[in-house]
């Protein structure tokens, strides 16, 4: 599929980090996957129905071990997945040229990078109540542009949650991966009734980011945190913004 066993052996692999330190902060890996495949050369089309059938269940194991851990807000999340939702669906019919969606993505994949630099999204003491008007805007802007590129949008939402001093890490990485799994269902429903066909390679890979979303969710709520791997990944995103940005 990739030209060598070589190279499938390799996205099989990163593929599995991507997962495991995504889901380690509450995220699908959406934003992450569709780097990979960019990287491997492969097709749009295939990139967002994978990517967002890989973020449904990612992100839900990793909201499920947050949400044991009590971290989950529900006055935190309701806004944002409110109009979040409509707009995923309704993104998700929006065709863009191939070129264009690389650019888009390109200049998306600058978030996971700065957070996993540390250079965004960092945690304060400081707490202020959730803006209404102001979380409706952002869950809507997020879910248009989750449905039309194949993301969940949690790698935005969460730095700005903490931008805005709305909730601390965990509770943010709870919010985020349930706001990835609602929005990456509505996306998935609406490429769907596009009648986007599903390659069923994305079967093999979900066993793998299954399994890293796992590892990763587990470790993540109990504090686990790996800064060369995390460096790594955010190297290999660096790389494919780069290169979707100069095609």
């Amino acid at each position: 599929m990739y030209g060598t066993i070589e190279l499938n052996y390799l996205f099989t692999v990163l593929l599995f980090v991507v997962a495991f330190l995504y889901s380690s902060v509450g995220h699908g890996g959406a934003s992450g996957y569709l780097a990979l495949m960019a990287l491997f050369g492969l097709a749009p089309s295939l990139m967002k129905s994978s990517a967002l059938i890989l973020n449904i269940f990612v992100s839900f194991i990793s909201f499920y071990q947050y949400y044991r851990g009590g971290y989950f807000k529900w006055k935190l999340f309701w806004p944002f997945a409110l109009a979040s939702v409509p707009f995923a669906f309704i993104g998700a019919f929006i065709t863009i040229d191939a070129l264009v969606y690389k650019k888009i993505l390109g200049l998306v994949l600058i978030f996971p990078i700065l957070r996993l630099f540390g250079l965004i999204g960092k945690e304060s003491d400081e707490k202020n109540e959730v803006n209404i008007g102001i979380a409706l805007l952002i869950g809507a802007s997020i879910g248009l542009l989750s449905g039309m590129i194949g993301i969940g949008g949690g790698i935005i939402l969460s730095p700005l949650i903490l931008m805005f001093y709305w909730g601390n890490m965990k509770q943010t990485a709870a919010v985020s991966a349930l706001f990835i799994f609602v929005n990456s269902i509505a996306g998935l429903i609406g490429l769907l009734s596009k009648g986007i066909i599903i390659d069923t390679v994305v079967y093999g890979w979900l066993g793998i980011a299954l399994l890293g979303g796992l590892f990763g969710a587990y470790y993540g709520r109990n504090k686990f945190s790996n800064t060369i791997l995390t460096r790594l990944l955010a190297v290999v995103l660096l790389i494919a913004s780069i290169k979707l940005l100069l095609v």
